[in-house]
């Protein structure tokens, strides 16, 4: 089993395994060349039993951040890399996670996707409390990656959960506390026009090969995809991927026809 996810069950919980695809691979993330070196060297360094630190990946929606660590889980499978999936609010649970995976030969991160809290929440409280003990305390062999479009993952507290005055300072400090467990911060912006026309052209190029497709760049092809990208309100690599299967999926219902 490459991959599972935690099912809460009652006071306890179980790995369900997960079926996966390993066909994404770190240079179908155009554009995100510096992002993915710095985890890349984290997950080689994890892999090969060296030290390696717990890793957020923050920013813009789209831009990559979860494609990163499947493609990585891709690139180490066969190296005894496995993945975890554990929901936000099953963090509680990991402690339990991280007990069923002790002993074990292979080398588990455990991902958190679209990791945030609310203000006057009180399980990022639990959350930082795991990354001190729990999880720090664990065999070699178990690492946390974590995505979030915060960089600090919890709003700015105005007030606690009494309904109390909380000072800015204390808020500030409280949030920050919680990423600062994290050892690696990677950052995720928005795509300019050129960088989502080439995320566009590289899967377009991807599928239709795939495909059998005869097709050629175009400005034409570039006006078609900048407008679907103004018509979804998005530009980043989600909508880039989405408008590829589209064109790709018309030129080859029209040249079935």
């Amino acid at each position: 089993v490459i991959a599972a996810r935690w099912q809460r069950e009652g006071r306890s919980g179980y790995l369900q395994p997960l079926r996966v695809s390993l066909d994404l691979r770190l240079s179908d993330l155009v554009g995100v060349d510096t992002q993915c070196a710095q985890l890349a060297r984290n997950t080689r360094q994890f892999v090969a039993g060296m030290p390696a630190n717990h890793a957020l990946l923050w920013g813009a929606r789209g831009t990559g951040k979860s494609s990163l660590v499947r493609a990585l889980l891709a690139e180490h499978a066969d190296a005894g890399l496995r993945l975890i999936e554990i929901e936000r609010d099953h963090l509680a649970d990991l402690p339990k996670v991280v007990e069923a995976l002790s002993g074990q030969a292979q080398r588990f991160v455990l991902f958190c996707d679209d990791l945030s809290f609310e203000a006057g929440e009180g399980d990022y409280r639990v959350l930082k409390s795991v990354l001190d003990g729990s999880l720090e305390r664990t065999p070699d062999n178990v690492l946390l990656y974590a995505t979030s479009n915060r960089r600090h993952l919890v709003r700015q507290l105005a007030t606690d959960q009494r309904g109390a005055h909380v000072h800015p300072n204390e808020a500030v400090e409280d949030k920050i506390a919680l990423s600062d467990r994290f050892g690696l911060w990677i950052s995720f912006y928005p795509f300019t026009q050129d960088h989502f026309l080439a995320v566009v052209r590289h899967w377009i190029e991807v599928l239709a090969n795939q495909a059998g497709l005869q097709w050629q760049w175009s400005h034409e092809l570039e006006i078609i995809a900048v407008r679907w990208a103004g018509g979804r309100g998005n530009r980043n690599g989600r909508c880039a991927y989405l408008f590829a299967r589209s064109w790709v999926g018309q030129q080859l219902l029209e040249a079935a026809q």
